[in-house]
């Protein structure tokens, strides 16, 4: 049932009016139906993914419904629908839901994620770190494997602690300066700065003896990167495709994935299940300090500035790696 009387019926909401235009509007208060709890939201994190709809495509439609495209929300649950246990007014979870650019969201109950209080105090993006720990769990990575981490942003680096955690040896490839420190901060042993391909695959080569990499994790959503991390991929290994390839087709060189007989994997979850229990592994990480969430979460804004949000994840000015909004339900 419903834990709070309704005494306001109505909540903020950011609404995309049209390619780079966000605007704040009233909304009434969603109620939670059957198998759902409302989620009094203290932030979302901003995905890349949005990145396409805010700078605008033929196949979108504006004005999107408030509060879309936010799809990393936390806060506190404040009211249950029927049927709903595992979970009590006032828990302070992170969410699987779609509308978290606004002050509350609805999800369903088994889509949700309690944290536990020693996480009480941080920003928690959990569906795009639920991603992470779903994409290391494919990626299969072992102790004393050499693996390749191109592009570092927010998932590559969170691979990056990751496998120095299990034991492997990381190069970390990225473009900026500020990147490839940031990798070396999360503990790659070596960086190689992602500019002239066939310099990249020669530097490679000769840091690992001429076998390259059993794994390759590609986490730019980028052609010519998916490109070069089959290059850099070695006999047997395993390409682990990270990056969110939605903006066209790619030609990719499957004659060298056939010839070195390497395993290709898409490691991106449609199923709810598997989604949450990426967020509940995600949980157990950072509050076991695998992943240290202040290297990877560095901007934050108010809701009211989220077109400013989504500008520096396209520009990622020098520090920049993810950036989160906060709601009214922040002090």
């Amino acid at each position: 049932m419903d834990g709070s009387p309704d005494t306001v019926d109505t909540m903020r909401a950011a609404c995309l009016a049209g390619p780079g235009r966000f605007e704040l509007t009233d909304v009434p208060r969603p109620r939670p139906g059957p198998g759902q709890v409302r989620v009094r939201l203290q932030g979302s994190g901003v995905c890349a993914s949005n990145i396409p709809a805010f700078e605008g495509r033929d196949w979108f439609t504006y004005p999107m419904p408030p509060g879309s495209l936010g799809h990393e929300g936390w806060g506190i649950v404040d009211a249950l629908g029927a049927g709903v246990d595992g979970c009590r007014i006032g828990d302070r979870v992170a969410a699987l839901s779609f509308h978290a650019y606004a002050d509350y969201d609805l999800a369903a109950a088994d889509q949700l994620v309690v944290l536990p209080a020693a996480l009480h105090d941080r920003p928690f993006p959990g569906e795009a770190l639920g991603c992470a720990m779903n994409i290391f769990r494919r990626a299969d990575i072992q102790r004393g494997q050499t693996v390749a981490v191109v592009g570092v942003g927010f998932l590559g680096a969170a691979l990056i602690q990751l496998a120095k955690e299990r034991g492997a040896t990381v190069i970390a490839v990225s473009r900026s300066p500020s990147s490839l420190d940031l990798a070396r901060r999360c503990g790659a042993d070596q960086v190689v700065a992602m500019d002239d391909h066939q310099r990249i695959i020669d530097e490679v080569h000769g840091l690992t003896d001429g076998a390259f990499c059993q794994r390759v994790i590609e986490a730019t959503g980028k052609p010519w990167p998916l490109d070069l991390a089959g290059e850099l991929t070695g006999v047997g290994g395993r390409l682990v495709i990270a990056g969110y390839h939605q903006d066209g087709l790619r030609s990719v060189n499957v004659q060298l994935w056939n010839w070195r007989g390497i395993d290709v994997i898409n490691a991106h979850e449609r199923d709810p299940a598997v989604a949450t229990q990426g967020v509940r592994e995600a949980v157990e990480a950072v509050a076991e300090g695998r992943i240290d969430l202040s290297l990877l979460v560095t901007h934050t804004y108010p809701l009211e500035r989220i077109g400013e949000a989504l500008q520096a994840s396209i520009e990622r000015p020098d520090g920049f790696t993810k950036a989160v909004v906060l709601t009214g339900a922040n002090p």
